[in-house]
């Protein structure tokens, strides 16, 4: 059993620092729907005013937006130096964006498929909430206690 000293305080994000965060970045892991359950598929994305734009192949993830455009998005990072962590989650809906006008090719440009082929589907997801956190971890603590289990108590 863990004790409560374990467990990192959580900071609130507004939107704003929710976008800045987002900007700090450019991996998530995107949720959709496949077959009735829950998949999660790590994606490169970059910010395009209000709303995310990621591309991918055909395939899974394309037939899942296809079936169902709810989805969840989720980026987070961990810096143990600094003894700090932040998270930010989109819930949403994804749609199929046009490649088309000068500023959303400059963006799209910028979005490769890990693969390095099959990206020929440009997605933008528009999210309907967005909460974030921002952790101060203890350095003391997370020195005896592993990253995974300071962050676990900090999510109970």
């Amino acid at each position: 059993m863990r004790a409560n000293a374990v467990a990192p305080k959580a900071v609130i994000l507004t939107a704003t620092e929710c976008w800045t965060f987002l900007s700090q970045t450019s991996v998530g892991r995107l949720a959709v729907t496949v077959d009735g359950r829950p998949d999660v598929f790590p994606v490169n994305y970059q910010i395009d005013g209000e709303s995310l734009l990621f591309r991918t192949g055909d395939g899974t993830k394309m037939n899942a937006i296809n079936a169902d455009g709810r989805v969840a998005f989720e980026v987070d990072a961990v810096n143990e130096k600094l003894g700090k962590a932040w998270s930010v989650v989109i819930k949403g809906h994804a749609e199929f964006a046009s490649s088309e006008g000068h500023a959303l090719n400059t963006t799209a440009r910028g979005l490769f498929p890990w693969q390095g082929v099959g990206g020929a589907h440009l997605v933008r997801i528009l999210p309907e909430t967005m909460t974030g956190r921002r952790f101060a971890l203890d350095t003391s603590v997370t020195s005896m206690v592993s990253l995974d289990e300071a962050i676990r108590a900090g999510l109970e």
